[in-house]
């Protein structure tokens, strides 16, 4: 006999519906279908359930073709974790390719990508030099990363004009920066001061570094504006950094009259942050039409997959 005072409730009487008035939002002709031997890349998507990511996967891979038919931007965002995982090859060969029309770096990816272009590796091991201060303290890195910005030119292309006297030829193929300089394909480099191993070396000069910025925020700011009615903007590998500057360069072309809407907007990373997916998911979208995406997955699968499909698409 319960203790309680108060009695479980009598559920004889709860009114049921028929399965078939109910109906369901996942029905099997959305299903997955088991891969085919000798299909390829195109089977392989077809294979995918039209569920989730699957269609999100499908429609981004239809907007940046359709971007590039159109020859609208397709601007790729990217955090420091994108180039340390080794996927300059990839950005690399979609800029070639028509898929990457301007890159948009946090200092972390620039510094990253600067240091496989001097010396072909990058990313120190923080827990064992941290101890002793020698975290960020790597001579040539600050030397050269600062000695390149100047007061009268963006940082992503001060960088890339640096690298082509700096970079051995055994790695000037895997540097993003200075490829994109050599074929005139826009980077901007965003820099939040005190962020960034550069800023603690002595050579650091604040006012050029902020110039430097500066005038790469305006670039992006032209950049995010030419991609009114079909151009993509996606965001691999920043949790806040890239959203906040895409964010702000939003609005700040839409103040000065621009028209920005039609677009398409795609958040790729292994964790779904808050600023991504307000910044750049929704926001960007709200009384202005397009779509935005979500895809979560590990950079070093995740963006090699991407970039197959769409050069398979187009051959």
């Amino acid at each position: 006999m319960s203790r309680y005072d108060i009695s479980p409730l009598d559920l004889a009487g709860l009114k049921t519906i028929p399965l078939s008035s109910r109906g369901g939002k996942v029905r099997q002709a959305d299903f997955a279908t088991a891969y085919r031997a000798g299909s390829g890349l195109a089977g392989l998507v077809e294979s995918f359930p039209h569920i989730l990511a699957g269609d999100s996967l499908r429609a981004v891979v239809d907007a940046i073709a359709e971007a590039r038919e159109k020859s609208k931007p397709v601007i790729w965002g990217l955090g420091g974790h994108v180039i340390k995982c080794g996927l300059a090859p990839v950005l690399i060969g979609l800029m070639h390719t028509g898929f990457a029309t301007a890159f948009a770096m946090n200092g972390a990816a620039s510094i990253h990508d600067f240091e496989i272009a001097l010396a072909g590796y990058t990313s120190e091991d923080v827990e064992a030099v941290l101890p002793d201060g020698r975290f960020g303290a790597a001579e040539e890195t600050g030397r050269e990363w600062n000695r390149a910005l100047t007061a009268d030119a963006g940082a992503g292309e001060a960088l890339g004009r640096a690298l082509e006297n700096l970079a051995p030829a055994a790695h000037a193929d895997a540097s993003v920066l200075l490829q994109a300089w050599r074929k005139r394909i826009p980077v901007t480099v965003h820099v939040a001061v005190g962020t960034d191993t550069p800023h603690t070396h002595p050579a650091v000069n604040p006012e050029v570094l902020g110039s430097a910025t500066h005038i790469d925020f305006r670039l992006f700011c032209s950049l995010v504006a030419e991609l009114n009615d079909g151009g993509v903007y996606i965001n691999a590998g920043s949790a806040v950094v890239m959203p906040e500057v895409f964010l702000k360069a939003v609005s700040t072309v839409r103040n000065l009259g621009f028209e920005l809407r039609d677009f398409t907007t795609v958040n790729l990373d292994f964790l779904q942050h808050y600023r991504p997916r307000v910044n750049v998911v929704e926001r960007p979208h709200a009384g202005a039409g397009g779509n935005g995406y979500a895809l979560t997955g590990h950079h070093e699968i995740m963006i090699p997959l991407l970039a197959a499909i769409l050069i398979e698409k187009s051959a």
